[in-house]
């Protein structure tokens, strides 16, 4: 997973044609520990994607724009449109993660 820090990144990152998936995280988070532990096994599977992670207390900016209110949160873009959501209440097994990607993919 690539980090994304700033701003601009982001917003030109969004813009790719094929859908990417970025995963907010921030470092004092359970929950996001907890998915990094599953998290390698998914990207193995839909490594075809771009996948990047953003630390939401270093862009807090994007995050609220985008409406990420719990972590870890997966959210996927294409053409600068979020079109897949998956908040932290259901990012909790690897079950839950695959099937958000397989509905949203």
């Amino acid at each position: 997973m690539e980090p994304i820090k700033q701003q601009d990144a982001f917003e030109k990152t969004i813009e790719s044609e094929q859908p990417i998936i970025i995963k907010f995280h921030a470092d004092w988070c359970p929950d996001c520990r907890r998915m990094d532990m599953f998290i390698g096994d998914i990207l193995e599977e839909y490594k075809d994607y771009k996948w990047y992670d953003i630390n939401r207390d270093e862009l807090p900016e994007v995050a609220d724009k985008y409406e990420v209110m719990g972590i870890p949160s997966l959210l996927i873009f294409q053409k600068g449109e979020k079109i897949g959501h998956l908040h932290s209440a259901y990012a909790k097994t690897p079950e839950e993660v695959e099937s958000f990607l397989q509905k949203h993919l």
